[in-house]
Order: C-alpha cells, then sequence, then structure tokens
C-alpha cells in the first residue's frame, strides 16, 4: 500500500503546472526563461502575475491533494505521499528529473498533513518575502522553521518529512544560497 501511495503521488507530483501554463499563456517554454525552473517564482519573471499565481496554487494543490488523497490510508500512507509528491516536483520523469525546486509543492503537503503547521509555514513566507523581497531567502526560512512547528504542533514522523524536504529544497537552492551571500540574487518585482 505505501508503495501505491509513493507511485501515485509521485505521479501526480510530476503534473509540471508551470510549464503547461506558460505553453498555454502564449509564452513558450518557460524552461527557456529566466532560471530555467518551472516554479511559480519562475513564471513571475514572465510578467504574468495570473499564470505565476495559478502555477503556485495548482504546485501547492498537488502536494495537498496527494496527500489527502491517501490520507484514509494512515498517517505513513500520508507522508509517504508528501515525499512522492514533492520528489515528483522536483525531478520529473516527464522533464528528464529536471522540474521545480518544490517549495509550493511542500507547503501543500504541509497544509494537508497539519493545516496549522502548514499556516506558519506559508506565513513565515510571506512575512520574510514582505521584508526582505527575496523568493529564494523566504522559501529557504519558511522551510528552515516548518520542522520546528511540526515538533511543536504535530508529531516526530512529520518533523522528520519536514526536515528531509527543507534539505532537499535547500540543496535545491544551493546556486541562490550562493547569490544571495554575494548580494546578487535577484529581489521579488525586479525583472
Amino acid at each position: 500500500m505505501l508503495f501505491i501511495a509513493l507511485l501515485g503521488s509521485y505521479l501526480l507530483g510530476t503534473i509540471p503546472f508551470g510549464l503547461i501554463l506558460t505553453k498555454l499563456g502564449g509564452m513558450g517554454d518557460i524552461r527557456t526563461m529566466g532560471s530555467g525552473n518551472i516554479g511559480a517564482t519562475n513564471v513571475l519573471r514572465t510578467g504574468n502575475k495570473a499564470l505565476a499565481a495559478l502555477t503556485l496554487f495548482l504546485d501547492g494543490g498537488k502536494g495537498a491533494l496527494a496527500v489527502l488523497a491517501f490520507a484514509s490510508w494512515g498517517r505513513d500512507a500520508a507522508l509517504v505521499a508528501a515525499a512522492g509528491s514533492l520528489t515528483g516536483h522536483i525531478f520529473p520523469l516527464w522533464l528528464k528529473f529536471r522540474g521545480g525546486k518544490g517549495v509550493a509543492t511542500a507547503l501543500g503537503t504541509l497544509i494537508a498533513l497539519n493545516w496549522l503547521v502548514g499556516l506558519l509555514a506559508c506565513i513565515t513566507w510571506i512575512a520574510v518575502g514582505f521584508l526582505f523581497r527575496y523568493s529564494s531567502l523566504a522559501a529557504l526560512t519558511a522551510m528552515a522553521v516548518a520542522p520546528l512547528f511540526s515538533l511543536w504542533w504535530d508529531e516526530s514522523p512529520m518533523a522528520v518529512y519536514a526536515t528531509l524536504a527543507a534539505a532537499l529544497i535547500w540543496l535545491q537552492h544551493t546556486e541562490n544560497i550562493r547569490r544571495l551571500f554575494n548580494g546578487e540574487e535577484t529581489k521579488i518585482g525586479a525583472d
């Protein structure tokens, strides 16, 4: 059963909404623009805020849907589904394992696993993004505190998932971290 949850949620996670929406919106292949990433932040760089918001919602939604689809099979299945959808988003088979950085999908899984933990992580992202205007810094901070929120308002299995998700997302942001340290990271709305 856990394998089915992992495989099903992985496949759901591989749906590249940013790529699909930008192509449908007549903007071409998002992988040839900006950072080359398929996520909402790069879609925002196209100047289409509506498509960026929809990408954010759908990428988060697929993470939440994966968790909710398998939650009736138990907490372990829900956690495996969370991991599967996040992995699918970051490493989609259809795109030669080059997907998004996983932030929206991870936040969606956190909301579905424990709405309070997910909400607090989202609030952290918004607050840091508003204060410093760096999407990457907001994402890194939100994911760094998510395991702490999980320990406080949930149980250790969720904290383990949140820690693994944070580690994976931090690895996906190594170039952003370098640019932040060098003062070269692009601010939100600067493109």
